[in-house]
């Protein structure tokens, strides 16, 4: 579909997958922006997986079940207390003899009032002391849950391959993360906590109308079908509806987070309005999608609107004309007073029948919420059964610093990245020796780049073997081995904080002597000392308020500290000017000492005293050797640097 199609072009479109996906059953079809293969799963299979994330949770859940079950059941006695009014109060009936042989002081109908008053509000703050501790402890669960389901989220999708973060964007993660993990939690209220109060109250108000007359309960569970078909009828709709409105809004986030990410790309080429434009279009279009989800879970809503003043309507008409019809097989002696039906009896069913439609209607509304959470279970499990890179890379060797030698080889590699047919390395063989230095050259797109992604096990190779002194990189475990790596790229990612901090991310626990030093032999410390906060200066979002230069510096001084096995620098020199890269070039020589290293530059001075040097072009490795082993007989290299250094 063209990128600029209107939100109304776009929804239309929608409503043909949806309807077309609910006839067949097939809820994958429907777009929800995403673009990793979805599964449908049905209702059973996501209530267990619900149950078995929870874990250790379920405790607390049947503790608030346990709370809410005395407070339901105990909210359902003070009702009953209208027929004592009607009947022995404002009627002539007296109360059984059992009752005044014990307290004959209830005669007297003021007493037996003011009795009914205080016992009334007696049971309704009982019924309200258990009900919120239930709801309290349900609370607290739904929020652990969020957390630790969120933790959970955020850890695979940060674990997942390089290739499938870049994917999700980082906008779109963390809708994933907040939006759907949060949203779990809250099947503790749609899937257990509400739907078990309208039970306990649905067979409580049933069993109470059962002892008042079955004549009327019979008639009242009319409506029990209504409910179940008016569920069916919606609801195999508004479950597909929920996950493609949550991937619409993922794919929202995720274009926020871009277009603010890119402000000074957007900004220098006047590109605000079209990026507004962009998104705008798509919020447009998760606002029909959400809007068609509030017209598809209101129809149950009004059908329920309608159906309940006609139910009660009905239902208090029958029983006025048995109360009235009951009077008069009384007068002719047919029936006793006993066997009638009296106006507190009615008084007493119609308040309960009132109550009978709340948990009804809650069960109804329940079920309409409920998909929307189980949306989100279903693209939490889409997430959750990805192949984190750590599953991928199935090694569990582990390596440490001090028995690593850093011996570095490629046999035969081939690599294309994921879901490409091309091969961007092909053959690529070759060993970097222990505390060697490689360097890496040739134009833009040769390969370089993915190589060094390649020795950071970033992504696996498609054919051939990585080796670590003479240990497969798939037989390695991947957190040890990335402990051994130090990496300095031409793209400086810097979090956002203070630069001491950004500094000690190379190392945890670091002293600020330690990080100071890391700065000084990164030529960053006198421009540090400039500043009126030293290294408590916070620096922005990505490094925001230095210059490039700067990030790079701090980014050396990052990899310093750290003290790496293997150092990789992709252009770590790029935004240095001459000065600059004048005062790091004895740093960098310390930084390169004693480690197995691959460097990416363009720059002479950076590569000339590099041990190897691998000239790379179209994937391939055209030339190897040393500067002036391949200054001698290499027409490509000698041309590249004949190149840099004199240029016209």
């Amino acid at each position: 579909m063209p990128k600029h199609h209107s939100s109304k072009f776009r929804f239309r479109s929608f409503q043909k997958q949806l309807k077309n996906s609910v006839k067949s059953g097939d809820y994958t079809t429907i777009s929800s922006e995403r673009t990793v293969a979805e599964r449908s799963r049905t209702f059973t299979e996501l209530v267990k997986h619900f149950f078995s994330m929870i874990g250790k949770r379920r405790r607390d859940i049947i503790s608030a079940l346990g709370f809410l079950t005395i407070g339901a059941i105990v909210g359902l006695i003070p009702p009953a207390a209208t027929k004592v009014v009607f009947d022995n109060i404002l009627g002539d009936q007296l109360l059984p003899a059992f009752i005044l042989d014990r307290f004959p002081s209830l005669e007297n109908k003021m007493i037996l009032l003011s009795v009914i008053a205080i016992g009334t509000v007696f049971l309704a703050l009982i019924s309200l002391i258990f009900s919120i501790r239930g709801r309290w402890i349900a609370t607290r669960t739904t929020k652990r849950i969020q957390v630790d389901l969120r933790r959970k989220a955020f850890m695979h999708a940060s674990s997942l391959p390089l290739h499938r973060v870049h994917q999700l964007r980082s906008g779109g993660a963390a809708s994933l993360v907040r939006e759907d993990a949060g949203a779990i939690g809250e099947l503790v209220f749609g899937l257990c906590y509400n739907p078990w109060r309208a039970i306990i109250q649905l067979l409580g108000i049933l069993i109470i109308l059962l002892f008042v007359d079955w004549r009327l309960l019979l008639f009242s569970i009319v409506l029990f079908p209504i409910v179940f078909f008016t569920h069916r009828t919606w609801i195999s709709r508004i479950r597909p509806l929920w996950r493609s409105i949550r991937g619409t809004r993922q794919f929202c986030d995720a274009m926020v987070t871009e277009s603010f990410g890119g402000a000074r790309v957007v900004r220098s080429f006047s590109r605000q309005r079209s990026e507004s434009s962009n998104w705008i279009r798509s919020n447009h279009l998760l606002v029909r999608k959400e809007l068609l989800a509030w017209w598809l879970s209101r129809g149950i809503d009004i059908a329920w609107s309608v159906l309940i003043p006609i139910a009660t309507a009905a239902l208090l008409w029958f029983g006025g004309w048995q109360v009235l019809h009951d009077r008069e097989l009384i007068a002719t002696g047919e029936i006793t007073a006993s066997q009638a039906i009296t106006a507190g009896d009615l008084v007493m069913f119609l308040t309960y029948l009132a109550m009978l439609m709340g948990p009804l209607a809650t069960l109804a509304e329940s079920a309409t919420q409920l998909q929307n959470s189980l949306a989100a279970i279903d693209r939490v499990l889409d997430l959750f059964n990805e192949k984190t890179e750590q599953e991928e890379h199935l090694g569990g060797q582990i390596v440490t610093r001090e028995a690593t030698r850093g011996t570095v080889s490629f046999q035969s590699v081939c690599f294309k990245y994921p879901g490409t047919d091309a091969n961007v390395l092909e053959d690529i063989s070759f060993e970097a020796k222990e505390g060697k230095t490689i360097a890496l050259v040739g134009p833009s797109g040769s390969g370089k780049t993915t190589l060094c992604n390649l020795v950071a096990a970033f992504y696996n190779c498609t054919s051939g073997t990585i080796q670590l002194d003479g240990t497969t990189l798939q037989e390695i475990d991947l957190n040890s081995y990335r402990t051994l790596l130090g990496i300095v790229e031409q793209d400086i990612f810097l979090f956002e904080g203070t630069i001491a901090s950004n500094i000690a991310y190379g190392k945890r626990g670091a002293t600020p002597e330690e990080i100071k030093l890391a700065a000084t032999q990164a030529a960053a410390d006198d421009f540090i000392s400039d500043f009126r906060d030293g290294y408590e200066t916070e620096i922005g979002e990505r490094g925001v308020k230095l210059s490039g230069g700067q990030r790079q510096r701090i980014a050396i001084a990052r990899a310093l500290l750290a003290d790496p096995r293997i150092l990789i620098l992709d252009e770590a020199t790029s935004n240095l000017d001459t000065e600059s890269e004048r005062l790091i070039q004895h740093s960098l020589s310390t930084l390169l000492k004693n480690r197995t290293s691959f460097v990416i530059a363009h720059r002479l001075s950076t590569i000339r005293d590099a041990d190897q040097i691998l000239v790379l072009d179209k994937g391939r490795i055209v030339e190897s050797g040393t500067h002036d082993e391949l200054m001698a007989r290499s027409e490509h290299y000698h041309d590249m640097v004949v190149l840099q250094t004199h240029p016209n």
